[in-house]
């Protein structure tokens, strides 16, 4: 399963924001904010922090999309 935060990266735009800004009115590190950029995964904690910034739920920031066994010759999503 692969993490997806294209919605969150939409929502800054949207909301004329950069990762800088929202590093900032988080609190959460830039550590996490360029884990985030690499797609990789991060606590409960900071998403719900960011949720908690933007008044939205998970499902507004972040995907989880299954991928396919590489082992069966199908393409990974």
């Amino acid at each position: 399963m692969v993490v997806r935060y294209k919605k969150l990266w939409k929502l800054l735009i949207d909301n004329d924001m950069m990762k800088k800004d929202l590093q900032k009115s988080t609190g959460i590190s830039w550590a996490t904010v360029t884990k985030m950029s690499k797609g990789e995964i991060v606590s409960t904690e900071v998403l719900m922090k960011i949720c908690k910034m933007f008044h939205c739920n998970v499902g507004d920031i972040v995907d989880f999309v299954e991928t396919v066994d590489d082992t069966s010759g199908l393409e990974r999503i």
